[in-house]
C-alpha cells in the first residue's frame, strides 16, 4: 500500500467526525450540556467542583452523541433524547470517577485526575452521585424501557470493571476473556447509547437493534485503539500517562498477541512484568516486543475490523445526515492511531 495522501498545501483542515456530528446536533448538544451542568449542582461545594474538573475538561461527549444522533436519524428529538443524552455522559463520567480511583491513575482528559486533586473518597462518593443523577434524568423521560436500557448498562459496565480487576496481573488471560472485559467496560454503554436513542424515536424493533450493533462494535474498536495507544501514543493526544496499562498489569489486546507469538523466553518476561515484578527498563522491552511482533498493528487492525461491522449495521436504516454522520465515526475512531 503506497504514502497516505494528504490534504492540498494551504488547504484547510476539514473537521473530524465527532466535530461534524456535534455541528450537525449543535442546539441539541448545547441543551444536554445545560442539563448536565443543571443536575450536577448541588449545596455540597466539592460535588459541582469535582464533578465540573472531570465533564468540563474537554471530553468529546461522543456517547451522548449517538444517543441524540440515533434518535434525530429516526426522525426523534425534543426532551427525550436529550435527558438520555445527559444520563449517558453521568454514566460515562462515572465510571471515570471509579476507574481513577481503582488504577491509582493521577491524569484524566490531559489534567491531574480527580482523585489526586480531591482523594480518593470524595472522587467515589462523586461518581456516585452523578450514577444517581443519570437516573433522576432517565425517570424523567417517563419511558420504563428506556431505564431498563440504561440500568443493564450500568450494571455490565460494573461487572466488566470486576472482570477486570479479577484479571489484573494474570499473564495468560486469554484474547476471548479480554474480548468480553472491554466488551462490558466499554462496549456496552456505547451500545446502549444507541438503543436508547433509537427507542427515545418510537423505533424500539429492528432499527434500536440495529444502533445497539454500531454502538457495541463502535466501542469495541474505540478500547481496542485505546488499548494499542497505551504502548505508542503521546500523553498530551490520549489525555492519560503512556504505559498506564503495563504499570496496572492489565494483559490488553496487544500484550496477548505479543506473548502468544514470543518464544518461552518473551512469555517468561510477560509472566514477570504482568504479574508485577517490574523493572525500570521493563516498558521499554515491552514496546520493543510488541514491535518485533506487529502486536500493535494487529489490534489496530482488529479495531478496524470492528469500526466496519459498525458501519455496515447502519445500511439499512434511513439515508440522512445524521446516518452520514455516525457512518464516519468509526473512521475517526481507527485514525487515532496515527
Amino acid at each position: 500500500m503506497g504514502p497516505a495522501v494528504g490534504p492540498a498545501k494551504n488547504a484547510p483542515a476539514a473537521p473530524h467526525a465527532v466535530d461534524r456530528l456535534a455541528a450537525l446536533l449543535a442546539e441539541d448538544l448545547a441543551a444536554v450540556d445545560a442539563l448536565i451542568h443543571q443536575h450536577m449542582e448541588s449545596p455540597v461545594g466539592v460535588i459541582p467542583n469535582l464533578a465540573a474538573h472531570l465533564i468540563d475538561a474537554g471530553g468529546k461527549r461522543i456517547r451522548p452523541l449517538i444517543t441524540l444522533a440515533a434518535a434525530r436519524l429516526l426522525g426523534g428529538g425534543g426532551d427525550g433524547p436529550r435527558k438520555l443524552a445527559a444520563a449517558v455522559e453521568f454514566i460515562h463520567s462515572a465510571t471515570l470517577l471509579h476507574d481513577d480511583v481503582v488504577d491509582v491513575s493521577s491524569m484524566r482528559r490531559g489534567k491531574k485526575s480527580a482523585n489526586v486533586l480531591w482523594g480518593n473518597s470524595a472522587s467515589v462518593l462523586v461518581g456516585d452521585f452523578l450514577f444517581a443523577r443519570s437516573f433522576n434524568l432517565m425517570v424523567e423521560t417517563g419511558d420504563i424501557q428506556v431505564l431498563d436500557i440504561l440500568a443493564r448498562a450500568a450494571s455490565v459496565i460494573a461487572e466488566g470493571e470486576v472482570m477486570q480487576l479479577a484479571a489484573a496481573n494474570d499473564a495468560d488471560t486469554t484474547r476471548e476473556r479480554y474480548m468480553a472485559i472491554i466488551a462490558a467496560k466499554t462496549a456496552a454503554l456505547f451500545a446502549a447509547a444507541g438503543k436508547a436513542g433509537a427507542v427515545a424515536a418510537g423505533r424500539p424493533g429492528p432499527e434500536a437493534a440495529a444502533l445497539e450493533t454500531y454502538g457495541r462494535e463502535l466501542g469495541l474498536a474505540f478500547q481496542l485503539v485505546d488499548d494499542a495507544l497505551d504502548y505508542g501514543g503521546m500523553s498530551q493526544t490520549m489525555g492519560k500517562n503512556a504505559g498506564d496499562d503495563f504499570k496496572e498489569g492489565k494483559v490488553t489486546l496487544p500484550v496477548v498477541f505479543a506473548r502468544d507469538a514470543g518464544d518461552e523466553g518473551e512469555r517468561a518476561f510477560w509472566r514477570r512484568a504482568m504479574g508485577g515484578e517490574r523493572t525500570d527498563d521493563d516498558f521499554h522491552r515491552a514496546v520493543a516486543l510488541l514491535k518485533r511482533h506487529n502486536a500493535i498493528g494487529r489490534t489496530i487492525d482488529a479495531a478496524r475490523a470492528h469500526a466496519q461491522t459498525a458501519r455496515d449495521a447502519l445500511n439499512f436504516l434511513p439515508a440522512n445526515a445524521y446516518r452520514e454522520a455516525l457512518e464516519a465515526l468509526p473512521d475517526f475512531v481507527v485514525e487515532r492511531a496515527y
